[in-house]
């Protein structure tokens, strides 16, 4: 259930810290921008993500609440494979097409694509000594092949689910014209 030593649950808790407080920072972003318009639904209706609208709360609502299960560390194999999909999305759906590195011209797919892995790492290993999880004494899927297989498929699957049900990359306009 959790690491032989309190440095290694350290670690985890940090990381779910860290994690939590960063995919929370971007949902409270997002909730300010969905309730002031429509412009984070147009933008998800442009990169094929429809509906725009329905796309933007369910987004938003996930950023918000799997970061608070995070820090507390319930479900944690669950949380961060919700985490990873979001990462995924985004990957497939804005960040691709721009490359590799994300700098201040272009949003490349460095920062999504390691927060993906490393969600799926950090949900292997399990929520540690200090979560609920460990007080509540959840054994599964903590174990750490269980718990990778439930991330990933919450990830990747989860990811693979919505670009199928709802992504239609938008056609690419033709420069020759």
């Amino acid at each position: 259930m959790y690491l032989g030593s309190d440095a290694a649950n350290f670690a985890v808790l940090l990381a779910r810290v860290w994690v939590g407080i960063m995919i929370f920072a971007h949902g409270w972003r997002h909730v300010n921008a969905v309730r002031s318009g429509p412009g984070m639904a147009n933008w998800f209706e442009s990169l094929g993500v429809k509906p725009g609208h329905l796309h933007a709360w369910t987004v938003t609502l996930t950023e918000v609440f799997i970061p608070v299960l995070l820090v507390l560390g319930f479900l944690t194999p669950l949380d961060y494979g919700g985490v990873c999909a979001l990462m995924l999305v985004a990957l497939m759906t804005n960040h691709l097409k721009n490359g590799f590195f994300l700098n201040s011209a272009k949003e490349g797919y460095e920062y999504v694509a390691s927060i993906a892995v490393l969600s799926i790492t950090l949900g292997t290993l399990g929520p540690g000594k200090w979560s609920l999880d460990n007080a509540f004494d959840l054994s599964f899927p903590f174990e750490p092949k269980k718990a990778l297989i439930v991330t990933a498929v919450v990830g990747i699957g989860g990811a693979a689910l919505f670009l199928l049900a709802f992504w239609r990359p938008p056609k690419k306009e033709d420069s020759a014209a």
